[in-house]
């Protein structure tokens, strides 16, 4: 019988490539054939990091790579994320649609009968189209966070977006400071609660009607919907249920199938097969054995994901700020968290001072570390996978977002899962250690985190919603063998 072949191509950053690696894995389990596309700078990086056996593939899993089109050079720049973006936008292309043509000439290799791509990889999706191969869309965020972002592009024809800023322009940034962020509410996107304009995209922050930000994550996001065969999404259909309605109502062929993590728990128990991702950095996994000499939840876990960074002073504050909370603290700190170094960057009296009660890791096993009974609170920017993890753990959060749909997903988490308190823009030390001793003191919150995560485990259990909507993606896999895409659009 033939075997659908599905070629996974995840945005070149870890927010994206772990989520696409948990829906491949969740897809080679149910019999699909799948080759992982990564840019062939993160192929080094992982095997720097996990060694050459974290991406041999097996049977029926393979990995490949194709240039990101960028210069070593390029990638020291301080515009690098911009740089990225327009270089797999402009130039991956052509590599990609070589290797698609590679895999159909392989012996022994099913040829490939859907592309499916994360957010900000639409090139990928007209690859397929001139291929004439079916697709699906991987949005890798909130369901909230793709309606905000869709939305982009009607805020500027009502004339909020870009913002207004006195002559001469750009240079004057008190437009996000002078409290219209704050003070302007969108009521009438549907599925939506009131949203204040400072909890939509970052991207919209800006006073420049053609920033690159603001349009490419416009346009992707349209794309991400509207030229894929069907859209993905890492959410399940209770923690989003307006928003989701909403979305059906116009795009039909819609996956709930997460939150991924709790999934992959379920269904993948072999060795080889059972971590849930691929590491940029190396990981430090005594940090579960130091959380086993823990009290349960008296840990506060502090993580501001792959792409934060911070300034000195803002690690200082944070740094005092967990200090003075009086809790037991658990740090990862990346290589490259702060300009100019990491845990070096940490002031010396709070290494002495928290020696007793803490550890730092430059990056820690973050699905296992939440899920440890000794976390009792996740201090953490909001991004969607670290809030998923976060809500499948059943732990409630210290949310300090800064970027892109970060805005959004603490909005959600703040005042509609009530799981989380927001930290303002600027870092304090003393609201740090008061929001954290609030987190940690909150029966309500608590409670609220443990209901989504039964929410979550029902959703992905037998005959939940996420675990048959991915038995409903698999059959659309195997229909791929025999129709053609303009075929699957239709339905």
């Amino acid at each position: 019988m033939a075997r659908p072949h599905v070629v996974v191509v995840p945005y070149p950053g870890a927010g994206n490539i772990n989520p696409a690696l948990q829906i491949a894995k969740l897809l080679h389990r149910h019999g699909t054939y799948v080759t992982f596309v990564n840019t062939e700078h993160n192929h080094r990086r992982v095997q720097d990091t996990e060694g050459a056996a974290a991406v041999l593939g097996r049977d029926g899993f393979r990995f490949e790579a194709i240039p990101d089109g960028l210069s070593e050079a390029d990638r020291g720049k301080q515009d690098y994320g911009r740089g990225l973006a327009v270089s797999t936008s402009t130039r991956c292309a052509a590599p990609f649609r070589d290797l698609i043509v590679r895999l159909n000439a392989t012996p022994g290799v099913p040829p490939v009968t859907c592309v499916l791509p994360t957010m900000l990889m639409s090139f990928a999706l007209g690859v397929a189209r001139e291929l004439g191969i079916p697709t699906m869309a991987f949005w890798t965020g909130s369901a909230a966070a793709l309606v905000t972002t869709m939305k982009l592009r009607e805020l500027e024809e009502r004339g909020y977006v870009p913002l207004k800023v006195p002559v001469p322009a750009y240079a004057d940034r008190s437009f996000l400071t002078n409290g219209y962020l704050e003070s302007t509410v969108i009521d009438w996107i549907p599925g939506m609660p009131p949203t204040r304009l400072g909890e939509f995209s970052s991207f919209l922050r800006t006073a420049d009607p053609n920033d690159f930000g603001l349009r490419f994550n416009e346009s992707e996001a349209n794309k991400c919907v509207e030229a894929a065969g069907a859209l993905i999404l890492n959410t399940f259909d209770a923690l989003e249920a307006d928003v989701l309605a909403a979305l059906r109502a116009e795009y039909p062929r819609i996956y709930t199938i997460g939150p991924l993590g709790t999934h992959l728990h379920r269904t993948l128990h072999d060795g080889a097969d059972s971590s849930t991702g691929l590491s940029l950095w190396k990981q430090d996994a005594e940090c579960l054995a130091w959380l086993d000499t823990q009290a349960p939840r008296s840990v506060v876990y502090v993580n501001f994901g792959s792409h934060t960074v911070l300034t000195p002073e803002q690690m200082a504050e944070f740094a005092w700020g967990l200090a003075a909370s009086g809790h037991v603290f658990l740090w990862s700190v990346r290589d490259n968290l702060v300009r100019g170094g990491g845990l070096a960057a940490l002031p010396a009296a709070f290494v002495a001072e928290t020696a007793t009660r803490c550890r730092m890791a430059p990056w820690c096993p973050q699905e296992e570390v939440l899920r440890h009974p000794a976390v009792g609170c996740f201090v953490t920017h909001s991004g969607w996978n670290s809030t998923t993890e976060s809500l499948a753990a059943g732990v409630p959060m210290v949310c300090w977002p800064g970027f892109a749909d970060q805005y959004t997903i603490c909005k959600y988490a703040c005042e509609v899962w009530g799981v989380g308190v927001k930290l303002d823009a600027v870092v304090r030390r003393e609201q740090v250690a008061e929001r954290v001793r609030e987190v940690m003191g909150s029966q309500e919150m608590r409670r609220n985190a443990a209901r989504w995560k039964e929410e979550a485990e029902a959703a992905t259990g037998p005959g939940g919603s996420s675990c048959e909507n991915l038995l409903s993606m698999v059959r659309a896999l195997s229909s791929h063998l025999t129709q053609k895409p303009e075929e699957l659009k239709d339905q």
